[in-house]
């Protein structure tokens, strides 16, 4: 007896870290609810559905963000859709917290973006980080776009990828997921579409979890503005196999 009962012990325990493992996997596969959030606040601020903005800022909220890191998705997308629709999401946030405080919650204010080590100039930190995010050396000469008007070049690596991205209040991922979602929101960028969904693969976000993302496009802008960020996505995915 006790043999069957030390190998019934054996076999639970065997299926119960298959089960866990299974659930942990899944996980993975799928975005978290502030991911989400992310996702719905990045689109319809790039968007100015300032309507809208305010559900997915509630939603963001409670979903688990700071106030901090909410503040920090709306500041980085001006950099794809401009100042104005970056200013109106911050005054949409402000009421909302004033909304919210009103009705007594206090919503947690998180983390501020830690000092950056300026040992190196803003170009070099700002290089490196691209190459990190792309997986790419920039080596040899310049083409294109950065050929064309050197100027644009120089303010990407000093401003975006420096000065933007460097900020800690937010992952890479997290970064690449505003990103994407503004991209897809104002239309007309899918070269641009295509090196950021390219970078949401290098920094760790999965196919599955990208094909999630194209889902929440649709449910918070629209149809059209889905199946072109999917096509864009299976032009990706198919040139990864």
């Amino acid at each position: 007896m006790r043999k069957i009962f030390i190998g019934l012990v054996i076999i639970l325990s065997a299926v119960s870290f298959m089960l866990k493992a299974q659930s942990n996997l899944g996980e993975n596969m799928t975005l978290s609810a502030k991911q989400q959030s992310i996702i719905g606040i990045a689109a319809v601020t790039a968007k100015g559905d300032l309507a809208k903005l305010k559900t997915a800022l509630n939603a963001g909220l409670e979903a688990g963000l700071t106030v901090n890191q909410i503040k920090e998705v709306i500041v980085h997308l001006y950099a794809y859709a401009g100042f104005p629709r970056s200013i109106r999401g911050l005054q949409t946030f402000m009421t909302v917290l004033d909304e919210r405080k009103a009705k007594g919650i206090n919503d947690v204010i998180g983390a501020e973006a830690s000092p950056i080590n300026a040992e190196r100039s803003k170009y070099d930190r700002g290089k490196a980080i691209l190459e990190e995010l792309t997986g790419v050396q920039e080596t040899g000469p310049k083409t294109g776009y950065a050929a064309f008007a050197p100027v644009i070049e120089v303010f990407l690596k000093e401003h975006l990828f420096a000065d933007i991205f460097e900020r800690d209040v937010l992952t890479y991922s997290d970064r690449e997921l505003v990103t994407v979602s503004v991209l897809s929101s104002i239309g007309g960028v899918e070269p641009m579409l295509r090196s950021h969904l390219n970078i949401c693969l290098n920094v760790g976000l999965k196919p599955e979890q990208l094909q999630q993302f194209v889902g929440i496009i649709q449910s918070t802008i629209g149809k059209k503005e889905a199946k072109v960020a999917q096509k864009v996505l299976d032009e990706v995915l198919k040139s990864k196999k």
